[in-house]
């Protein structure tokens, strides 16, 4: 029998109605999440194959029916720090909705939020970079962020600059921390810590300048004033956006391909029933039907040749 996203099979030992569902699953950045997710549902009771697919951000499961459920499931996933939800099938409301809308795939919407996050990224890291390592370059710089009794106000612009970086990719520390509690460090674990580690360095340091130029310790003013390092933190932040854009575009490409590759296999079989040929959709093909192909037409499912002489794609 063939089965579809959301369909039904028969398993041969012992009779086993299955069901078999196709999730979308959001939150995935590596192989790692992909792995965390497979493993978090495949050990619930009833679960008898589960694939994840990080290029798709999908997630097929076949499951006992009478021991769990779609809402389990996703429930599963949730606790493991991800996302969730059953798969639009063609024709469905949620699907017919999409098309409204211009039919905007996970993929794609994913590379349109990443192409956001990095041009506001890149809105505030490059002058913070040139501010803070402007005169290490040689490049010309107002004199006002020259004069040493300025030295707090010149790190506190960084500060500022450096806080909507961390805003726009609030999503490293949101997943990275909560799969590092969660006993699963990912790559996002190792970004967030990464930037948060300068970011909370550099804010010791604003209020170790304070307390030099409080008390008239410029030599503590102008240490502390070498050890800012909001320029890290954002930079680690905007480089991995940039790296994160262009895998983005990537599987958005891959997936349009495989998508339109799919759109290509037939949507009905004609069979022969009751001594007559019917045009039935095919998921609805069942073991031991004749399939009849027309010259020239598409074979819409797996089977063996039994009779006729024809040209086919």
């Amino acid at each position: 029998m063939k089965n579809t996203p959301h369909g039904y099979c028969i398993c041969p030992e012992g009779g086993i109605k299955l069901k078999k569902e196709t999730y979308d699953v959001t939150g995935m950045s590596c192989a790692a999440c992909s792995s965390r997710v497979e493993k978090a549902v495949a050990k619930q009771p009833g679960a008898q194959q589960v694939a994840v697919n990080l290029l798709k951000n999908s997630m097929v499961v076949e499951y006992d029916e009478s021991q769990l459920s779609s809402v389990q499931i996703i429930a599963a996933v949730e606790k493991a720090g991800y996302g969730a939800s059953l798969h639009a099938k063609s024709g469905s409301a949620p699907a017919a909705k999409a098309a409204e809308t211009g039919g905007v795939s996970a993929a794609q919407k994913a590379y349109s939020d990443m192409k956001k996050r990095l041009v506001l990224s890149l809105l505030f890291t490059i002058p913070l970079f040139y501010l803070s390592m402007g005169h290490m370059m040689g490049w010309p710089l107002p004199a006002f962020f020259h004069d040493e009794r300025n030295v707090f106000l010149t790190a506190f612009l960084q500060f500022l600059l450096t806080l909507p970086i961390l805003y726009v990719n609030d999503k490293y520390y949101k997943v990275g921390f909560r799969s590092l509690f969660k006993g699963a460090p990912n790559m996002d674990s190792l970004i967030a810590i990464g930037s948060a580690a300068a970011m909370i360095y550099g804010v010791a340091a604003l209020f170790q300048i304070a307390w030099g130029l409080g008390h008239g310790d410029m030599e503590r003013v102008h240490r502390w004033s070498m050890d800012l390092y909001f320029e890290s933190a954002g930079m680690i932040l905007t480089l991995i956006t940039l790296g994160k854009f262009l895998e983005a575009r990537s599987k958005g490409k891959t997936s349009q391909a495989i998508t339109r590759l799919m759109d290509l296999a037939p949507k009905t079989a004609m069979v022969l029933r009751d001594g007559g040929e019917a045009e039935i959709p095919v998921e609805e093909v069942r073991v031991g039907d004749q399939v009849v192909v027309r010259p020239g037409g598409r074979i819409p499912v797996d089977g063996t040749v039994t009779q006729g002489r024809s040209s086919v794609d």
